[in-house]
């Protein structure tokens, strides 16, 4: 497998709201290279999961400001991947 679409999936997002379109809709969230497209992120995919996506829609998170006692920063930002897949096919994240 080559390292560029490791590069492109930086990992799964896991949440309850993830993990219900998992379920129900067949659709899996993935941090991903800011810099990638959409067709970038469709390759990796079925690349390393061997799987057939059939949509992408992607969403730049922004950074949300953190407070440690009396340090405050930023969050990073990154950009989030919802990817569908075809009828029957699943992803174990597991």
């Amino acid at each position: 497998m080559d390292t560029k679409y490791l590069e492109t999936i930086k990992a799964p997002v896991i949440t309850e709201k993830g993990t219900r379109l998992a379920q129900d809709e067949g659709k899996y969230l993935f941090k991903v290279d800011p810099r990638a497209t959409k067709s970038d992120i469709k390759e990796a995919v079925e690349k390393i999961f061997k799987v057939k996506v059939e949509s992408i829609s992607t969403i730049n998170v922004k950074p949300k400001k953190r407070r440690v006692g009396r340090y405050a920063g930023m969050s990073n930002k990154y950009k989030k991947a919802i990817v569908k897949l075809a009828e029957g096919q699943t992803i174990d994240l597991g």
